[in-house]
């Protein structure tokens, strides 16, 4: 029996290169995870409640094997706001209506639309998170962070650069260098190991049984668990006097208040804080909202269709990817559903909620991780090891994954696309490179896709227009004979209506269509425009050989198009 069930569901499946996969997802995890959370306003276990079950749940019922899903940055970034007026409670009632919209997203199928989106737009969404990839990881070459008022932002966390020739600064870039190294030229030697796993166990070694000293995860989880309190300290400080405050005091007062110490009383809280990443198994709370605030439930609503929108597009297009790259085909629907469900439970478990994280997804694949089996160990280990040996993870050089993390920008960035300036329109190229940027500059994928989206639409149709023509191939007594070619529709109506010369033509035009089609219902406007001049003029004009899809638009016209002129014919000229 169990020979029976291997031949049927084992063959192909590589346990150990899907679970040795996942070991090293979950270690490069914790740390966006951590980093996720604070640019969200929560506390680190949110962001890694999130990574657990949504990477679970997504990974085992998901539409896309192999495929990593957890708390991201593109959600995070519009998550500030809400926690910051109302609350972890109410981000956590969005998560879960996020996760209601992207289940009824799958039921009615919108997922397939992403195969119709244009390739400049995927190029475009790929480099611009590459890029959004790499310059996160600067962040951590900063040193003396401290919290600092900007009048666009509010009170941030700030950092000065490590100087050049620093010890701390030629550690870190040694040990980047040296993962990097090893995850380029380990593949080479043997497969056996993901290389990514071999650079950061070896990162470790090195730090913990030798006189070198770096930023491990555990510094930057306690530190920045502690500046997130004190930014938390003084933004309610500021709101309290703001009201009393005239105009041109704001900035001053927020200026001093962020650079104040803090009290005696103040940095007892801060001490008082957990240290490191230990954690219990999440429990079920049902969010604790106040249904009778408009301005919050409004603010949740809002919330959760960005959440969803984002998520559905970051995980739709890293599905399309992933499918590029494995020479396979996931499902979007499934994806849909999948994504959905977990963000509902993660919601109700106390996650920030999540998406398909591309960078993870790529050092999966490239680890050698292709069955759900990768995702499910990757999101079991991570809570195993938050719940069981958080050391372990806390010891990890912050540096040996940057350095996976920039081998992950390498290997996904499409270096391709310098090779199409000048073999692909420029239209296609400006997409590319709008797409990009407003992924860099915004952090917004879906307002991205959308703008690469209008852009390639407009483009498309602008091209098209020009290709409507008008051709004379016979004429009689009192007949005239054209041919019509190209697409007539809303982008084509104008140069359609130009053709015609109604003064100039005799008494009876035909004008075949079986070069051409009728699209929409401007082109059905435009035709009942061009007959009117006709008839104005006591003139009458006929249109044969209409394609049969063609007739049908017509036909749904009803009313819209004069009998006199609409005349099906199927033969003749």
């Amino acid at each position: 029996m169990f020979k029976l069930i291997y031949r049927k569901y084992g063959q192909g499946i590589r346990w150990k290169d899907d679970l040795l996969s996942g070991l090293t997802v979950a270690l490069a995890l914790v740390p966006e995870a951590v980093a996720f959370a604070f640019v969200a306003g929560v506390d680190p276990l949110v962001g890694l409640y999130a990574a657990f079950f949504v990477g679970l749940i997504t990974a085992a019922f998901g539409g896309r094997p192999g495929m990593i899903s957890g708390a991201t940055g593109a959600m995070a970034v519009v998550m500030t706001s809400v926690v910051v007026l109302f609350g972890l409670q109410y981000l956590l009632a969005a998560v879960v209506l996020a996760g209601t919209f992207q289940v009824l997203a799958g039921a009615c199928k919108l997922g397939r639309f992403i195969r119709i989106l244009p390739h400049p737009v995927m190029l475009g969404f790929v480099n611009g998170l590459a890029i959004v990839i790499g310059l996160a990881q600067f962040g951590q070459f900063k040193t003396g962070e401290r919290i600092v008022y900007d009048e666009a932002q509010g009170f941030v966390t700030h950092g000065d650069w490590q100087s050049l020739g620093s010890g701390e600064l030629l550690v870190m870039g040694a040990l980047i260098i040296l993962t990097m190294l090893i995850s380029q030229l380990l593949p080479k030697l043997t497969r056996a190991i993901p290389a990514p796993l071999v650079a950061i166990v070896m990162g470790t070694c090195l730090v913990q049984f030798t006189p070198l000293d770096t930023k491990t995860v555990a510094d930057v989880v306690d530190t920045q668990r502690a500046l997130q309190l004190e930014k938390q300290i003084k933004a309610a400080e500021f709101k309290e006097v703001e009201p009393g405050l005239l105009v041109k005091d704001v900035k001053s007062r927020a200026e001093e208040i962020a650079a104040r110490p803090l009290t005696v009383a103040e940095q007892a809280r801060i001490e008082a804080l957990p240290t490191g990443l230990k954690a219990s198994f999440p429990s079920f709370v049902i969010p604790a909202i106040d249904f009778g605030n408009s301005k919050a439930i409004s603010a949740i609503i809002f919330l959760a269709f960005a959440l969803a929108s984002i998520g559905l597009v970051e995980s739709l297009m890293t599905l399309s990817l992933i499918d590029e790259l494995t020479e396979t085909r996931g499902s979007t629907t499934r994806e849909c559903l999948g994504q959905g469900a977990a963000n509902i439970v993660t919601g109700f478990f106390g996650g920030m909620g999540g998406c398909a994280m591309i960078g993870q997804s790529m050092i999966n694949i490239n680890s050698g991780g292709r069955g759900r089996l990768s995702g499910i160990s990757a999101a079991v280990l991570l809570l195993g090891f938050i719940m069981v040996a958080p050391n372990l993870i806390e010891m990890i050089p912050m540096a040996c994954l940057i350095g996976v993390m920039f081998m992950v920008v390498i290997a996904t960035f499409e270096w391709s696309s310098f090779r199409l300036i000048g073999k692909v329109p420029r239209a296609d190229l400006w997409v590319i490179f709008a797409v990009s940027a407003v992924t860099v500059f915004f952090h917004n994928l879906a307002l991205a896709v959308g703008i690469g989206i209008v852009m390639s639409t407009v483009s498309y149709a602008w091209e098209r227009s020009k290709d409507i023509m008008l051709d004379l191939f016979e004429e009689s007594d009192g007949e005239r004979y054209y041919n019509l070619r190209g697409t007539l529709f809303f982008g084509s109506i104008q140069q359609f209506k130009d053709l015609f010369k109604p003064a100039d033509d005799p008494d009876d035009v035909y004008v075949s269509f079986h070069r051409s089609k009728i699209c929409d219902h401007s082109a059905i406007e435009a035709i009942h425009s061009v007959s009117e001049k006709y008839r104005a003029l006591g003139k009458r004009l006929h249109l044969t050989q209409i394609d049969p899809a063609c007739s049908k638009v017509l036909e749904k016209a009803g009313d819209l198009v004069e009998q006199q002129y609409y005349a099906k014919v199927s033969g003749g000229h």
